[in-house]
């Protein structure tokens, strides 16, 4: 299952909850987070974190615990939550392992490689066979996508759902894209620049190309020009060896004729 097909999918799976959203007031919105949470192929969880009725809600003492919950499926992870269990519900096995899935999806962000050691530290788990598990059960509900090398005792993650942003990482997402904008136009910039100055020097060889057609040509008209001119010298001197030399030839026959009288 690819990542648009899963968000489809875990949205679809969603709709219920959110309907729910809609008529569900005050302490009854911590039931509807943990079925949220602890249903089958749900991973998406916005459009439910920012419901008005939960976020009314949210402000309850009685829910405020659920609602950090949900922000933790949100864009935390199995760290984040243990790191902070002793304000939290506890969760069922279902939540458990949902967790962990979202949590290789978030390490898998910044290292495609994972080693098994980091994984079983990172969500406590204590068998190499129970990790393995865990992760072959991702890989069917369509959270990431890879392979297992038991050799090298690593996950390598192909590619991984996305998750949510936190506040703070909204905030270094867009510095980011604000800093790659600015270094793509002026890659642009130059990439124009070198296309101008390649199109200049394309006009400049094609002037010199038609300089140089143009002085051939006029090279082979000299040639054929001085050609003719010597074609006719070498008939003239052919005619003067032969006697035929004009009116001068027509008054050389005369005089033999008053000789012979």
């Amino acid at each position: 299952m690819n990542e648009t097909n899963l968000s489809l999918s875990t949205s679809y799976r969603l709709q219920p909850f959110l309907l729910l959203s809609k008529s569900v007031k005050g302490i009854a919105n911590t039931k509807l987070i943990m079925d949220a949470l602890n249903a089958p192929g749900v991973y998406v969880f916005t459009e439910l974190y920012e419901s008005p009725n939960v976020v009314q809600a949210s402000t309850l003492p009685e829910v405020a615990p659920y609602y950090s919950l949900l922000e933790i499926f949100l864009y935390g992870t199995f760290k984040d939550y243990q790191d902070n269990v002793s304000q939290l519900p506890s969760l069922t096995e279902n939540q458990v392992k949902k967790l962990k899935h979202l949590s290789i999806a978030t390490l898998s962000e910044t290292s495609q490689t994972l080693s098994y050691d980091l994984l079983q530290n990172y969500l406590n788990i204590p068998t190499v066979r129970e990790l393995e598990d865990l992760i072959i059960d991702a890989f069917y509900q369509g959270i990431f996508t890879g392979k297992l090398d038991q050799r090298q005792g690593q996950l390598q993650v192909m590619r991984s759902m996305g998750r949510d942003l936190r506040p703070q990482q909204l905030d270094e997402t867009m510095k980011a894209l604000a800093a790659w904008s600015v270094s793509t136009s002026r890659l642009l910039g130059n990439m124009d620049a070198k296309i101008a100055s390649l199109q200049d020097t394309i006009q400049a060889n094609d002037q010199i190309h038609d300089e140089y057609d143009a002085k051939i040509e006029q090279l082979r008209r000299d040639i054929r020009a001085n050609t003719n001119l010597k074609k006719m010298d070498i008939s003239l001197d052919d005619s003067k060896k032969k006697g035929y030399n004009g009116e001068y030839a027509s008054l050389d026959y005369n005089n033999e004729r008053v000789k012979k009288r």
